[in-house]
Parts: C-alpha cells; structure tokens; sequence
C-alpha cells in the first residue's frame, strides 16, 4: 500500500557507545506525525550504490517528543546502512522516511509488561517505558549488552527507572536466563527485541512456561540467518507471469521489481503484510509470523524471506 513519504532534518547526532550513534529527526515542514510505543519507521537512504530502505524503531517519548529518535548500530557486516548512518549523515542532512507503522504495539490487556533486550534491541522499550512509566502501569526490563561502555542508553534507562530494571553484561559473565519470566504474575505479557538465536530461544520458553501465544510479542531488527539461499522459479498465476528469483534476492524483491503490487511492510518476516497463497510447490518457510502449525496446514507464505524447497512455486498472485 502506497503511503506518502515524510520529509525530515537530522537535527541531532549522538554517539551513545562506541559503536550506536542516535539520531534525531525533526520535521522539515509542518510537524511529525504522533506514534505509538513499539512503532518504527522506514527511512530511504540515497547512496553511491543506489536507494536503501532501513527499519529503525522509535525510540523517543511518545508523550513528549517532537521529533523522532532512532539508534544504528554500526555492523561490520553491513550492506551500506549503518555504514551511511555513521560515516555520511551529518546534522542538518534530509532525508524521506515513512510514516509510523507498529508491530510491536504495547498490550492494553496487559497487567504486567515484562521487557527482554539484547543490544540496539532496546530501542522500541525505550518508547514503551515513559508511556507506562506516565499512566502508573506496571514493567520492568531485562537488558542484556557487552559491557556499560558499550550499552545504548545505560545511564538514562538507569536514572528513569532504577529497580525495574535489571543489565546482564557478558564482560562479567552474567547471562540473562529466561527465567527471568518465570511465576509471574497472571496477565503478564512478555516482549522480546534482539538477535533471532535470543527471540527464538526465549519465545519458546514462554511457551513452555505456559504463557499463551497472545501474551508473547516480539521484534526482529534484522533478517533471520535461515541457511543458503538457492535460487528458483516462481508463476503467477493471476499475474500470468513466471519470475526467476536468485540467490541475492527475495520472491517479493522480484516481484516488486516487476511493477507487481503486493503488500509489505518490515521484510523480515515479522508482521505477515505479505502473505499470499502458494497453489503449488513446497515451501521454505523462514519467518516467524506463521506458527509451526499453520506452516504445515496453510498453503500460504511470508515472500519477504520464506524461498522454496522446490524448483518451483505457484502462486495465486
């Protein structure tokens, strides 16, 4: 679906660690739209090797902020967006975002809210915090970094909320367990924001400890490694199309590049925007929208990042 773009100013660069930079966002006309805790944006970086769109979660006080606050990690491994984020961008440079979008919203059901970060993983708690911290409503954090040097947001998160908060720092051994959500109380919810290996290992012990699947929440910040990517074929059968897709890129990246409509939104397999029916073919699935059940009932799949086992897929699209 088709959303107008934002135009905005980088007002503010901040190096949190040695490695996490934040950066502020202000409106370069008008205002920004409101946003809700646990919303990111899409931000479109115009780069030597062409257009890059990047997902960052909002990490500002919905309450208060004017502008909208993101945190990068620097990656040694990046195709070009941490990279441009802390070599190329400089306070007054603009850029085009999208509008808020929110998978990761806050449960209103929720009687208890239990927060579970590795690393820039923090960024959407950062969101969600003030806004329970303002209504009274009951949290607490569990934080998981390197060290205090190089944890995003130490000091604030320690000086707003002291006791809710608890840091794990691998520098001094200290791991965090996931019995972190164990005997809580009855209408807990449990969010999880960090590597795929954590969200993984985590959600499934929320599982095993009986919290059902509408209390357990979580965000991926980046693609699941899910093993090669080899190439096939795809046919549309609406479309009356066959694509070829390859190894570098996703059947939605093709179809995308072929002027196809088809919806989307985080292409990491989180949120299901992109489902569609799969007529034939066996699929690989590789996101972690669909359960394991409706995987192996559902002729569907997430083409964001799920490829094919087989040679070729059908598609009804």
């Amino acid at each position: 679906m088709y959303s107008p773009k934002l135009k905005v100013v980088v007002t503010e660069i901040m190096q949190e660690t040695p490695i996490v930079k934040s950066f502020k966002l202000s409106a370069a006309e008008g205002m920004l739209p409101g946003f809700s805790p646990g919303a990111h944006i899409t931000t479109y970086l115009e780069t030597d090797g062409g257009l890059l769109e990047r997902h960052y979660s909002l990490a500002g006080n919905p309450l208060q902020d004017e502008y909208y606050k993101i945190a990068v990690r620097r990656s040694e491994t990046s195709r070009g967006g941490s990279v441009h984020w802390h070599d190329r961008m400089k306070e007054g440079d603009t850029l085009e975002i999208s509008h808020p979008q929110n998978h990761l919203p806050l449960s209103f059901e929720g009687r208890h809210h239990v927060f579970i970060a590795a690393g820039i993983g923090i960024t959407p708690f950062m969101a969600m915090m003030p806004q329970l911290a303002a209504e009274g409503k009951s949290f607490e954090l569990h934080y998981a970094a390197a060290s205090e040097e190089y944890c995003p947001f130490y000091s604030e998160i320690g000086t707003a909320y002291g006791k809710r908060v608890r840091f794990y720092f691998s520098s001094q051994r200290e791991r965090m367990p996931t019995r972190v959500m164990w005997k809580q109380r009855i209408g807990t919810h449990v969010y999880f924001c960090g590597p795929e290996a954590m969200i993984r290992q985590f959600k499934h012990a929320a599982l095993d400890y009986g919290y059902p699947p509408s209390s357990i929440h979580y965000e991926l910040f980046s693609p699941p490694d899910t093993g090669p990517c080899l190439p096939f074929e795809a046919v549309l059968t609406k479309s009356n199309i066959r694509l070829r897709i390859p190894e570098d890129k996703s059947l939605l990246d093709v179809m995308l590049e072929h002027g196809i409509d088809a919806p989307y939104s985080c292409k990491m397999g989180g949120c299901g925007s992109c489902e569609i029916e799969v007529e034939q073919g066996e699929v690989d699935h590789r996101d972690f929208f669909l359960s394991d059940h409706e995987k192996n009932s559902r002729n569907v799949m997430m083409p964001c990042i799920s490829r094919a086992k087989s040679n070729l897929l059908i598609i009804h699209a």
